[in-house]
């Protein structure tokens, strides 16, 4: 079971991957160019996910549309990764410091994250970087959390005791050997936070505060289809299933993380 969930996950992330980097050689068409003529039409071998009510090709736009939901999934998993790891390396390691900023992290996390986001994103206005800041700023403290647990963990065993005694300093133990020893559940976690991210993305540029048209998202394409479902129902099929794909596969990679990288994992 564990063999065909990874070949599931390695499968979708490939094609996901491969139409989004080939993008512009794989879509023939300019996902910003309106034709009226041909709006609404469905899938056909030259327009293959069919065209929304501009006559914009369907294809194109969730092509294009991946790319930006990758690069903001990227860019937030490494913001977290770099800023949430560090503090919650150093709370772990230092309980002054851990006194102080958890709980100020406890409180921040008391707000749901896509709360949060939205509500930064409408604040600062919309736009990809202000997205990306947004949601770093949102899930950043998760990470912390998973970072600092980690640390604890492995700061009482028995050879990080042992490089205490030899002698060694406090910031050499933690770089040295607390940290990489540490990476394993910071990196299951990193593969939630960009489906998360992606999740979040797509709601942000559903309620109008996220990704601006005419640029293509999965979420604004999502959006925009509702009301022509009746009528027009591969609007919002395609740009669903490469969201659910991408998050679905994103999932599974996590899992599969989780099971090879835990020490204590059976088999």
């Amino acid at each position: 079971m564990r063999r065909k969930q990874q070949d599931l996950a390695l499968v979708l992330l490939t094609a996901i991957l491969i139409t989004i980097f080939l993008a512009p050689l794989a879509a023939r068409h300019d996902p910003t160019a309106m034709v009226p003529r041909q709006r609404l039409e469905q899938p056909s071998p030259r327009h293959w996910m069919g065209t929304d009510e501009f006559g914009r090709d369907v294809f194109s736009r969730v092509a294009h549309g991946g790319r930006t939901s990758l690069f903001i999934g990227l860019a937030v998993v490494s913001i977290t990764m770099v800023v949430g790891t560090g503090v919650g390396a150093l709370c772990g390691w230092n309980r002054s410091f851990d006194r102080v900023i958890m709980r100020i992290f406890d409180g921040w996390m008391a707000f749901p994250e896509i709360i949060l986001a939205i509500s930064l994103a409408a604040v600062w206005g919309a736009g990809q970087y202000v997205i990306v800041f947004a949601m770093a700023f949102a899930y950043t403290p998760r990470m912390a959390r998973v970072a600092r647990g980690a640390v604890l963990s492995v700061k009482s065993r028995d050879f990080i005791e042992a490089v205490r005694a030899i002698g060694a300093r406090e910031s050499y133990a933690l770089i040295r050997h607390v940290l990489p020893n540490s990476l394993a559940p910071v990196v299951v976690q990193a593969t939630y936070n960009f489906a998360a991210a992606i999740l979040a993305e797509a709601a942000l540029s559903f309620l109008g505060v996220g990704i601006q048209p005419p640029a293509p998202s999965w979420g604004g394409m999502i959006s925009d289809a509702r009301n022509y479902i009746p009528v027009a129902p591969w609007l919002v099929v395609f740009p669903s299933a490469a969201m659910f794909a991408a998050v679905l596969a994103l999932n599974l990679l996590g899992d599969q993380l989780q099971d090879r990288l835990d020490p204590y994992q059976e088999g």
